[in-house]
């Protein structure tokens, strides 16, 4: 088996366009949640998320690529290409031939269908853009960043929900681990922040009005994000062989179903994920130092969450420093647990922690160290990142320093 590094990132969301704004972001515990932007917010109860404030995609893109490039894609593709950058890597010949891109996304193209759905039904058009479905298809990113970027190996999409993202790195890293491929691209990306999308997530009656606090008694639901984070997922031995920048080392993954409830969360379920992973990566409970929580700041993910650390840690659940940065950036749904894994990152390479934000009362049913408000210096060797999505799909990654 081979081991995984990861040696490029990229991101864009409301904390910044970049890597190294969104960690000093996260460093200050500096919350990207605003009032929303966008046509017909007001006939909306929800008004706030995590929105990519300032964004002029004409600086980026051109005319014709703006035609096919979705909002979810335009956010993969910078990402990606920051990612690659700092990668050093160049996608030529064979090693463009055998490497490729997974990466996750719940909503797809959801803005391009949110202005086409109301072109045809409110203005009365008979006639959409020709090219509306290579925009909207869920794989339209992944696409896009293998045509850029000059992959040719296997290049696929995941959408589970909340955890697409989990899913795509850890199947990533399964492919690479395996000598299936020296290099994948992968994480997720994600706007679902239109008038059609917040006013779906309205109906299930899971959304906050005013800000996100998770693990905090006085939650009152998780506030929508929109953004992107792609990582370069490469062959240990490959990359040592070029002297490459290592940012950290992915050493396990795991992945379960509750099939129990579709929007229930299960102890059982998440617990089996977080064992799952440190069984894959040979870790015992006292390695663990940092957990990215999946802490969407709802009332049944936060105390179960909560719960499930507790009967995968044991007694070491109590030692462990657990943090949500979703009351930072806002849930990104199908590109969260990309955008989330910066913060593992962080902990590992600058030994950061990032705070849970907005935590203002004790919960007894979340009486774990939940790094409250204020970052933490700490110098962990072993971290894991959650994603526990609607569908009761759960996933897991376990990362070591570098």
């Amino acid at each position: 088996m081979k081991r995984v590094v990861i040696t490029g990132a990229g991101t864009i969301n409301a904390l910044g366009p970049d890597v190294p704004t969104t960690l000093e972001a996260m460093r200050e515990g500096r919350c990207g949640i605003s009032p929303l932007e966008f046509r017909d917010v007001e006939r909306l109860s929800i008004r706030i998320g995590g929105q990519v404030t300032g964004y002029d995609p004409t600086a980026y893109f051109n005319r014709q690529q703006m035609s096919l490039y979705d909002r979810f894609t335009q956010f993969a593709l910078l990402a990606a290409r920051e990612a690659v950058a700092q990668s050093g890597l160049s996608f030529k010949g064979e090693l463009g031939d055998a490497s490729g891109v997974v990466l996750g996304t719940s909503g797809g193209g959801l803005t391009t269908q949110d202005e086409n759905y109301r072109s045809v039904y409110e203005e009365g058009k008979n006639r959409v853009h020709p090219f509306v479905v290579p925009k909207l298809m869920n794989n339209a990113a992944a696409s896009h960043v293998s045509m850029e970027m000059n992959l040719r190996g296997p290049t696929f999409t995941v959408a589970t929900a909340c955890a697409s993202s989990n899913h795509a790195m850890g199947l990533a890293f399964q492919m690479v681990r395996s000598g299936a491929c020296p290099v994948m691209l992968t994480g997720g990306s994600e706007s679902m922040l239109c008038f059609g999308g917040v006013k779906a997530w309205e109906g299930l009656r899971v959304m906050s009005r005013d800000a996100c606090r998770p693990f905090s008694a006085n939650r009152n639901g998780m506030v929508q994000g929109e953004g992107a984070g792609v990582y370069v997922f490469e062959d240990y031995d490959h990359a040592r062989a070029r002297g490459a920048d290592i940012l950290a080392e992915v050493v396990g993954f795991a992945m379960t179903s509750d099939a129990s409830d579709i929007v229930m969360p299960s102890k059982q379920g998440a617990a089996r994920a977080i064992t799952g992973a440190l069984r894959d990566g040979r870790i015992d409970a006292e390695d663990v130092g940092y957990i990215n929580a999946h802490g969407t700041g709802t009332a049944a993910n936060d105390k179960t969450e909560c719960a499930a650390v507790a009967d995968a840690l044991g007694s070491q659940a109590d030692r462990v420093m657990i943090s949500s940065t979703k009351a930072m950036h806002g849930h990104c749904i199908g590109g969260t647990g990309a955008v989330e894994l910066l913060a593992c990152i962080m902990a590992l390479r600058d030994g950061v922690i990032a705070p849970t934000i907005g935590y203002e009362e004790p919960d007894p049913e979340c009486a774990l160290d939940v790094v409250p408000n204020t970052a933490r210096e700490a110098d962990v060797s072993v971290v894991l990142s959650n994603a526990f999505a609607f569908g009761g799909l759960n996933a897991v990654l376990a990362l070591r320093k570098a």
